[in-house]
């Protein structure tokens, strides 16, 4: 079998290894009584199931809405479409065992904004297909994360990625969420494709966890409803390419990368953005996609076979390349590491796609071993 065919059978063995039991559980209406709850904080059972459904369905969306409906692959598929879609019921029906939390303390804005997204990336199976009962309540519950008040950083960007969902639902949709999200954002532009984490500078992946694929997608969903966010698409892309360029650079021959900011416990999430671009087909032309899928199946291999990713009922653990609980903030519990899902979705492109042909070292096995390789430039 070609390498390219194992990678995609090993990408969708390991998505499938992830989610199983977050969604089995949900499908039966008793995540709150079995899964585990890691974490420093006596409060996280208040947000982690939310966590939890949210981070792995924006991750598994493409897949689900995209990937083949034929084979091994498409009989998967076609069962995690429906357990996701039980899954947002059980999250969202106000009579069910695992209603989640929408309206208490501040992080229900964060994992709501996860939820809305997987809709925007994946209408058809996580939108349309819904009953229009969970349709209504699904509304409902983003609605109630309004009495949240964002913080000065990122988090802009939740507040305006579920007015997104809203209004692809043809609910009532709040403008100014957007406006003031994507205004400030430009703001915070600092240069070379990197975006501040509100005013200031953060060494860490939140631009590739948050601020660009949120950035695009809502851009992508809202940019014709206004002419300063339609005009704000170019760079948006543009900087979202150079940064996805910058994270290929950043994966050692080994498949390792650096241990650098916070949130470090939602593992090879931390190439979400990379994943998109090549998702979107919008790699600069230094890049073969080829080169992105072999780096990235050498940084999911070598976090995800860590001993210890996972306990002994199949649920991850909070670390960054095996059981290191000492890495998880305040803020990390169970169900925010589910994020690093969003590894995957390149899933959603057809096994005929050059992403999923063939095999190519990428630029630092490349520079690592004496190949050529391209210079790196910054963007103006």
């Amino acid at each position: 079998m070609p390498q390219a065919n194992e990678d995609r059978i090993y990408w969708i063995d390991t998505l499938s290894r992830i989610a199983q039991p977050v969604l089995h559980h949900l499908s039966n209406r008793n995540l709150k009584e079995t899964m585990p709850i890691e974490g420093k904080l006596d409060d996280r059972p208040l947000f982690t199931h939310l966590e939890a459904l949210g981070r792995l369905l924006t991750g598994m969306a493409p897949w689900l809405e995209t990937g083949s409906r034929e084979g091994e692959e498409g009989r998967l598929r076609e069962h995690y479409a429906v357990w996701a879609r039980q899954a947002i019921d059980a999250g969202t029906d106000p009579s069910s065992p695992d209603f989640m939390n929408f309206s208490e303390g501040h992080q229900p804005i964060v994992d709501a904004a996860f939820l809305a997204h997987a809709i925007i990336r994946a209408p058809q199976e996580l939108w349309e297909k819904l009953d229009p009962r969970v349709q209504h309540n699904v509304i409902n519950a983003m609605k109630a994360t309004r009495t949240r008040k964002p913080g000065y950083n990122n988090w802009l960007l939740f507040s305006a990625m579920i007015e997104a969902v809203i209004y692809r639902a043809g609910a009532d949709w709040d403008r100014m969420r957007v406006d003031y999200a994507l205004r400030q954002h430009e703001l915070w532009y600092k240069g070379d494709g990197i975006y501040g984490d509100g005013p200031d500078f953060h060494a860490d992946y939140y631009n590739s966890f948050v601020i660009q694929p949120m950035l695009i997608d809502i851009i992508n969903t809202l940019g014709h409803e206004d002419s300063f966010w339609a005009g704000m698409k170019e760079n948006v892309t543009k900087r979202a390419q150079r940064y996805a360029t910058q994270q290929e650079r950043m994966i050692s021959p080994e498949g390792t990368f650096p241990a650098v900011g916070r949130s470090l416990a939602y593992r090879f999430g931390a190439f979400q953005l990379l994943s998109q671009i090549a998702l979107q087909h919008q790699l600069e032309a230094t890049l073969e996609p080829a080169q992105v899928r072999c780096a990235l199946t050498a940084v999911i291999r070598r976090m995800i076979e860590a001993p210890g990713t996972f306990d002994e009922n199949g649920w991850l653990t909070i670390g960054f390349c095996g059981h290191q609980p000492e890495v998880g903030e305040p803020y990390i519990s169970t169900g925010s590491l589910y994020l690093c899902a969003a590894a995957f979705l390149p899933l959603g492109l057809p096994q005929d796609d050059p992403f999923w042909q063939g095999e190519a070292d990428w630029t630092a096995k490349k520079a690592w071993s004496g190949q050529s390789f391209p210079i790196d430039k910054a963007l103006y």
